[in-house]
């Protein structure tokens, strides 16, 4: 099968050819992301594969469809960029990868709050400069603190094992409870009580229209002074404007961030010759609490290993049976 491969890099198309020797599939790789603009690119595949950060609206997956695409294969677990309820009526499937690492994820959401706390980043850089004064550097014990996980699926499960094993107290919040978490000694609670009780908060949850902004000015003023937020799920889920006000107030302590509302014109490429033209970015790098990276959480060998096998096999599924083995609709959801 002929497949259209948006968003693409040097390491997608190693893993992902990979991955696809004897399959029979022929790749043909995209630097653009995927958009009504850059659709007719697809022109000939049967299926397309798109990442976080491409575009398949209602008026993208029309044009698909008139290139005679019939399939969108998501290598990435979150569908929030596509039209499930357009994709049904123009009969394009769609499917995603659920799970690749999750210890990839949430490996590196402990990284970022290990470094948040203990001020690493500006350690680094002030050893470089042969500055190695301890002044503002000061962090806390992990043991003992409260850590409150929003989202316990399969990478916020690892987060409440790793903070666990720090000696952390665990709240956390999910529609469905999951047994493991409970084991290890995680509450589940409301989100009011998670977010005022909370000395580090966590955010491992998918985004949806009742998650976007999940994190507001009013949840915000109603955490725990000074507490840390990370975020490593989706951008929306915080709304960036009111994260620079909580950091100016001093209500939000540090802010750890591997994803951003707006970070389709600025993740995954190289602008250190440019302008940053999103102010609210720039204001968030101007704080010396925030620690951005640019969505490389999910950034291993082994995550992409099991992504692009993945994304294959739902190829081989969709060419095979028209089944995709991970499929994702607007029947599934609802």
């Amino acid at each position: 099968m002929k497949v259209a491969v948006f968003s693409t890099k040097g390491y997608d198309r190693n893993f992902l050819q990979r991955a696809a020797e004897g399959s029979g599939h022929e790749l043909l790789f995209f630097e653009p992301h995927l958009s009504p603009e850059t659709a007719p690119l697809a022109r000939g595949a049967e299926a397309v594969c798109i990442f976080v950060n491409d575009i398949a609206d209602a008026e993208t997956l029309a044009e698909l469809k008139r290139q005679g695409v019939l399939f969108v294969a998501l290598r990435c677990a979150g569908f929030n960029n596509v039209d499930l309820a357009a994709a049904h009526d123009l009969a394009i499937k769609v499917a995603r990868v659920p799970a690749y690492s999750p210890h990839a994820v949430a490996e590196y959401t402990a990284g970022l709050i290990l470094a948040l706390n203990r001020k690493l980043y500006r350690a680094y850089n002030r050893v470089r400069e042969g500055n190695f004064a301890l002044e503002g550097l000061l962090g806390f014990d992990l043991n003992g603190k409260t850590a409150g996980v929003v989202g316990t699926g399969a990478i916020g499960r690892v987060v409440v094992r790793i903070l666990a094993g720090f000696g952390m107290n665990i709240l956390a919040h999910d529609l469905k409870p999951d047994p493991d978490c409970k084991a290890l000694g995680a509450r589940y609670v409301p989100l009011d009580e998670l977010f005022a009780q909370s000395d580090i908060v966590t955010l491992h949850c998918p985004l949806t229209p009742d998650t976007r902004h999940l994190v507001d000015d009013a949840r915000i003023a109603a955490m725990k002074p000074g507490a840390m937020l990370v975020n490593t799920g989706r951008g929306a889920l915080v709304d960036a404007k009111a994260l620079v006000r909580g950091l100016k107030s001093g209500q939000i302590g540090s802010l750890g961030l591997d994803v951003y509302e707006e970070e389709a014109d600025l993740f995954f490429e190289d602008l250190s010759n440019q302008m940053l033209r999103d102010d609210v970015f720039a204001r968030l790098l101007t704080f010396p609490n925030v620690l951005i990276t640019g969505h490389q959480a999910f950034f291993t060998a082994e995550a992409l290993s099991a992504i692009a096998e993945t994304t294959i096999a739902n190829l081989t599924g969709f060419q095979t049976s028209g089944r995709p083995e991970h499929e994702v609709s607007i029947e599934r959801i609802a």
